[in-house]
């Protein structure tokens, strides 16, 4: 029996004390810190060793990672750091941890060259300066092999328990049978697939409907080819949480069909749906359970992974046990679990937990994206970043005299770009360099100015320079991949002295940020109702060229669903007016023809309440209930709890709003629906630039900015009649462009169409 750990996860288990201390620090990113380290290696004499692969056992416990560096002439193993500001201000329990993992490196060199003797430094890289600071100590081989030991001996106990939790679980998931005997039709052919794609390391696109039950046909197989040793966790992603509820009940369902099954799941939620104390700090001089963070973790890990199913409430009870913040909590949990249940950022956003994990521990991964099609606009908005002019001004007004000049030099070179600006709004080859090198200064004298006065900046003004710093990352990664754009602000616009505006790196085809991501996973499945079609999802989502993909044949027969198209009808914008009453009339007669409930889709709140209006005073003895802009939970909850009642009715909603997908009213509950338009995004100058953008990508701007993103919304609204093999039910497209032979080709292939 053994275990593999990264050094980096072995001294975090090990040797991290004290707080949890989340105040914003000036560290650098990402990019920063690879070009810090470039630098100072840059800086060592010939010879000089970087990126050294190390490894060494203790028992059966078996530790590896990359040393930074080596320098043969000095015989001096290097660990390094970036930083900004103050060297004495960084807290010891995070200089603890650094010397902590440059000491397990050490003993891995000495071992790998039989060193008796070697020098192990903490080198210190101020990214504002560009200076060094070299911490040195000198050991002999034999202490370093104790300290390593010493931290080997604290960690093997937790390491054994976890070994043997896989070979038990490997061993319970390879006998693991189906929890429901038969498969339902489509079930297993996909299953199989994505078995395969587990078992060989490849990528799967997976089109298929409601009602197979798709969430079981991804985890089932997935968690089979963990215990054949193809893959070691799994990552089930949603967009909404009614995904991860269902993935937490399928995993349920093969516990109560399977005798001890000790498999961990950990669902993951907001931070600010965890928070106890949303009114205080993340650090243990301001919230109780972030003091001593690290000093209580480990009985909070103990208790918390008694239990097979981690979701929110018992992590939460576990964390208030041992006084530990939940959120965090649930963080270093997911480094211990099988299976993570969680949104698509945990994964696929720029500081991503779970990818970040992967890659460091080199998991082999299953990455599995529930209603996938939602990942565009997801991943757009991960990658898109703004500032607005109008904030930077305010932030001028209480910054810090510091930093009252670089915000003054943005500004200019602002205005200056205002200026040059003849139209509202304008896109650009590219981020002007002025404009980008004004707003890097500022960043860097923020950071410098922080680390020497933690405390000195207010929450809002943070939340600007937050801002900019992400306008800054996503410059510095511009691409063809995104476009930059200008808005100046009404009154600019009308009023040239009073020049103000917005700038935005706005991401158009999220697969440059996405691929490197399926690139770690083992396997990537991206399965949904609906992707098609597929090279439009290929190209946006960043799948490599030989990613299968499969179109599963659903349980559905034509009869089951009655399609009408009221070609008589014209929901374009320029027709709005004359549609109300035809749209009404129609909705009308289909209920006194059958009672009962129905949904109806719109295309904005303006256009549903204008023939909500029409249907009160047309139609008084129709019952019908509104989608409201802005519902929270309980209002959502309310509007479903109608079809669910006794009663009847038809209930008016937003086409792509939250009652298009995700919503399951079966039988009774739901007998048709209405779509009164395509679902083409608006016409206006950011999706003309998109379109212009895909234009010259892919030839083909028009589908891949309206058509395709629009007729994906009508079929998953769609979606919500039929959702068993024994509903039956009516729906009725209410546009004349429904005719269209290019439009036809994006619905459902099993839909009887007139």
């Amino acid at each position: 029996m053994s275990y593999i750990v990264a050094v980096r996860t072995l001294c975090e288990f090990t040797a991290k004390r004290g707080d949890l201390d989340l105040r914003f620090t000036p560290s650098p990113t990402a990019l920063e810190g690879m070009e810090g380290h470039a630098v100072v290696t840059s800086r060592r004499a010939a010879g000089y060793e970087s990126e050294l692969t190390l490894s060494g056992a203790y028992g059966e416990l078996t530790v590896r990672g990359r040393a930074d560096g080596y320098d043969p002439a000095l015989n001096r193993l290097e660990e390094i750091k970036t930083y900004r500001g103050q060297l004495e201000t960084m807290p010891e329990n995070h200089r603890a941890l650094h010397w902590a993992q440059a000491l397990v490196y050490g003993h891995l060199l000495c071992q790998a060259r039989a060193l008796e003797r070697l020098n192990v430094a903490l080198v210190y890289f101020d990214i504002g300066s560009r200076k060094e600071t070299v911490l040195t100590q000198s050991y002999e081989a034999c202490a370093l092999r104790s300290l390593f030991e010493h931290q080997c001996e604290r960690f093997l106990g937790w390491a054994m328990r976890e070994s043997e939790h896989r070979e038990a679980r490997n061993a319970a998931l390879d006998r693991l049978r189906f929890p429901y005997g038969e498969f339902r039709s489509g079930q297993r052919e996909l299953a199989v697939a994505v078995y395969r794609a587990a078992r060989d390391a490849g990528a799967l696109m997976a089109q298929a409907p409601t009602g197979i039950g798709k969430t079981l046909a991804t985890i089932f197989p997935a968690l089979k080819a963990c215990g054949q040793g193809h893959v070691e966790r799994v990552f089930f992603l949603t967009a909404k949480t009614p995904g991860r509820a269902l993935a937490l009940d399928a995993i349920d369902s093969l516990h109560r069909h399977a005798d001890a099954l000790p498999l961990r799941t950990l669902e993951l939620v907001a931070r600010d749906k965890a928070c106890e104390h949303p009114d205080k700090s993340c650090h243990g001089e301001s919230c109780p359970l972030a003091r001593g963070f690290y000093d209580r973790l480990g009985d909070a890990r103990e208790a918390a992974l008694a239990s097979h199913r981690l979701d929110r409430e018992t992590v939460r009870q576990a964390a208030l046990a041992h006084d530990v913040c939940p959120y965090y909590l649930a963080q270093e949990l997911a480094r211990w679990c099988d299976v993570v249940v969680g949104d698509y950022n945990y994964y696929y956003d720029s500081s991503a937990l779970l990818y970040a994990l992967a890659r460091i521990n080199q998991w082999p991964v299953a990455v599995l994206v529930d209603e996938a099609h939602n990942l565009l606009e997801r991943a757009r908005k991960m990658y898109t970043a703004s500032i607005e002019q109008s904030a930077f001004k305010a932030a001028g007004k209480t910054a810090p005299d510091v930093l009252k000049e670089p915000l003054k030099r943005l500004q200019r070179e602002w205005n200056a770009l205002n200026r040059t600006q003849t139209n509202a709004y304008q896109a650009y080859a590219e981020v002007p360099a002025r404009v980008l090198s004004s707003a890097q200064n500022l960043i860097g004298a923020v950071t410098d100015h922080l680390a020497d006065a933690p405390l000195s900046i207010d929450d809002s003004l943070l939340r600007v320079f937050f801002d900019a710093m992400h306008f800054v990352s996503l410059s510095e990664q511009f691409g063809t991949h995104s476009v930059f754009d200008v808005r100046l602000s009404a009154k600019a616009a009308a009023d040239r002295g009073k020049v103000s505006s917005a700038l935005c790196v706005r991401n158009v085809v999220p697969a440059h940020f996405l691929a490197p991501r399926h690139a770690l996973a083992r396997t990537t499945v991206l399965f949904s109702g609906t992707l098609a079609p597929e090279h439009f999802y290929r190209d946006m989502l960043g799948l490599p060229e030989e990613a299968a993909f499969m179109s599963v044949d659903g349980p559905f027969r034509p009869q089951q669903l009655r399609v009408h198209i009221a070609a008589h009808v014209s929901t374009r914008w320029r027709d709005r007016e004359r549609s109300l009453i035809p749209i009404a009339d129609l909705m009308a007669r289909q209920y006194a023809e059958q009672p009962g409930n129905y949904l109806g889709f719109l295309s904005s709140f303006d256009y549903l309440q204008r023939v909500a209006t029409l249907m009160q005073q047309r139609h008084p003895d129709v019952p019908i209930w509104t989608q409201a802009p802005g519902m929270d939970e309980a209002a959502r909850d309310a509007f479903l709890a109608r079809f669910r009642s006794a009663g009847s009715g038809i209930g008016l909603a937003v086409l792509g709003g939250a009652f298009s997908e995700g919503v399951d009213l079966v039988g009774e509950q739901l007998i048709g629906a209405f779509v009164a338009t395509l679902g083409l995004p608006q016409v206006n100058e950011v999706n003309e630039e998109m379109r212009r953008t895909m234009d010259a990508r892919f030839g083909s701007g028009y589908d891949y900015v309206y058509l395709y993103p629009g007729l994906q919304k009508v079929v998953q609204a769609a979606g919500r009649v039929i959702r068993t093999e024994t509903d039956v039910g009516v729906l009725h497209l209410i546009d004349d462009r429904f005719r269209r032979a290019e439009v036809r080709r994006l619905l459902p292939t099993w839909w009887a169409l007139p």
